[in-house]
């Protein structure tokens, strides 16, 4: 029998007999070999080595139907996986050969301090230690200035001001804020709460570092804010993204494993893992976390650390910023265990959200995040409509996502367009011209991931369109790729411009152009910095034409 064994089996529980389905591609458990022999002859026994499953009617339907989109995730993963340990250490190099310039007065000024024995050396974690995408684009301030949260709460909050239009129109101030916070949830706590504080002169609440089951460190980050600290209108969720150096996070948003929840869809595993929502070691936690008393489990299982107590899964920096310990929860009405709420972002974030309604009475939240953080970001709401979270999406203003991935299923993405889209559009995806990510993991009319939601596509001169999909959608394939390459040389010359036409603010730095210098050999990886996600809400404009990708 090829279907796999599951840990759950060894204590009873039969999942295939349960009805749970799920796929587990794993690059590891097979050799080049299988590898070659499953993608040139189509052996699908070859394939199988690197499939784990429910059941084997999902491995007789993946491994011969979807054998190209698995090879390219597990190609693709054996190179992450050679190569992460020396895009950690390249990581570590490029943050700190940057903080060492931006704080010493780049180039010249630190040759002058070294000279003078001046130099001021980087230290990570602190207020001045900027991350690779802040270094990349270094604008903080909010479009709108101090007036945002007077322009968020005239045009969205005040009665009679015509809800309905702003958002199907997508509030610029709101979206405005949205793509700085996915930008700023990069950034360490302290940088995170000086940036709210005195730039945004808005409310800083939590910062949260948590645990990350397919990464298997606490690498889920995610702060919340609020537009004032008393009576707020506003209270934003920001998802940290995929970033540049960091190999797991790359890994995750190529893995093709899904895991099936009965009556909404298959949703991307890897996702769920760093929501903290399952442990694809031990298949049964997704049943656990996910579909028991609306995922609150209180079984010993649910509660214990993954690393068996041996390290905190969550840090957050309450105490650093004077706001106070953890939320503690009321057990009653079903509310899930303290040691759930440290151990993961969806239910330490989900009880954090619930106080802060109860405190701030007229309140609605917004959820974003740009790459990984975007699907974190819509996949939030999504499992607060699996947990029947009414009163919760009530109080959802929206859900803005910047090069988003995939997230799963037709029918979830059904399921989630009904709730999220009706009566007015509340989710907007933003998409910036060839960015790779937002066209992974690889869909077509019968593989399995797929978008849902308003598309808001923006091509290389910031036009605007209200689409269902991106152009190119799958990225890969000879018949787009000389206009990538031609759409990355205009935006290497376009970066040389952008401070004339559109500005100082818009001025590119030597560091983005030469990340647009890595765009003219890998157009879809330069286009997936939030600089142009910045640059498409602040400049675009929207046209009726035809569209087109350049």
């Amino acid at each position: 029998m090829r279907m796999a064994t599951k840990p759950g089996q060894s204590n009873g529980y039969d999942v295939a007999e349960n009805g749970l389905r799920y796929l587990i591609v794993r690059p590891e458990k097979g050799g080049l070999g299988d590898l070659f022999r499953y993608a040139v002859t189509g052996n699908v026994v070859s394939g199988l080595t690197f499939l784990e499953s429910s059941d084997d009617g999902v491995l007789d339907e993946e491994a011969p139907d979807y054998r190209w989109v698995i090879i390219v995730s597990i190609i693709v993963r054996k190179i992450i996986a050679v190569i992460g340990k020396p895009m950690e250490w390249v990581g570590y190099l490029v943050d700190f050969v940057l903080n060492l310039l931006s704080l010493n007065g780049n180039l010249v000024g630190l040759l002058y301090k070294i000279l003078h024995g001046k130099v001021v050396l980087p230290r990570r974690g602190t207020e001045t230690f900027i991350s690779t995408i802040g270094q990349l684009d270094g604008r903080i301030d909010l479009y709108k200035g101090e007036s945002l949260a007077r322009d968020i709460g005239g045009s969205v909050f005040a009665e009679g001001a015509g809800v309905e239009v702003e958002m199907e129109m997508g509030n610029r101030a709101l979206m405005d804020l949205c793509i700085m916070a996915s930008k700023l949830a990069y950034e360490n706590a302290k940088v995170v709460n000086n940036i709210v504080v005195h730039h945004w002169k808005m409310h800083f609440v939590n910062f949260y570092d948590c645990w990350n089951d397919f990464q298997k460190e606490s690498s889920t980050q995610v702060f919340i804010l609020c537009d004032k600290p008393k009576d707020a209108n506003l209270i934003l969720i920001s998802f940290r993204g995929t970033e540049p150096f960091d190999a797991d996070d790359w890994s995750t948003d190529f893995d093709y494993s899904w895991y099936e929840i009965p009556k909404l869809g298959k949703v991307h595993m890897g996702f769920l893992e760093a929501l903290g929502l399952g442990n694809r070691t031990d298949t049964v936690t997704f049943q656990n976390k996910l579909l028991g008393s609306h995922g609150e489990s209180n079984s010993d299982d649910a509660i214990r650390s993954p690393s068996k107590g041996t390290k905190p899964l969550s840090r957050h920096t309450d105490s650093d910023m004077g706001q106070g310990g953890w939320d503690q929860p009321s057990t009653s009405e079903g509310e899930h265990q303290p040691a759930m709420v440290e151990m993961t972002a969806y239910y330490a974030v989900r009880s954090k959200l619930k106080s802060l309604l109860k405190e701030h009475k007229n309140a609605k939240f917004v959820v974003t995040g740009h790459s990984l953080g975007g699907a974190l970001a819509i996949l939030f709401p999504t499992m607060l409509v699996l947990h029947e979270e009414r009163e919760l999406m009530q109080k959802l203003l929206g859900v803005y996502t910047f090069g988003q991935p995939r997230i799963g299923n037709k029918q979830l993405g059904k399921i989630m367009e009904a709730q999220l889209n009706s009566p007015i559009p509340r989710y907007f995806r933003v998409v910036y011209c060839n960015d790779l990510v937002p066209r992974l993991p690889y869909d077509d009319k019968t593989f399995l991931y797929h978008h849902f939601g308003v598309c808001l596509y923006y091509d290389s001169f910031y036009v605007e369109q209200k689409v269902k999909e991106e152009p190119n959608k799958n990225f890969f394939g000879l018949r787009n790729a000389l206009a990538m390459h031609v759409n990355a040389v205009w935006e290497l010359v376009r970066s040389f411009i952008m401070g004339y036409v559109y500005g100082p603010e818009y001025e590119e730095g030597w560091f983005n152009i030469l990340a647009r210098l890595i765009g003219l050999a890998l157009p879809g990886i330069s286009a997936h910095c939030p600089t142009d996600y910045v640059n498409s809400v602040r400049l675009g404009r929207e046209r009726s034409l035809q569209m087109s990708s350049f």
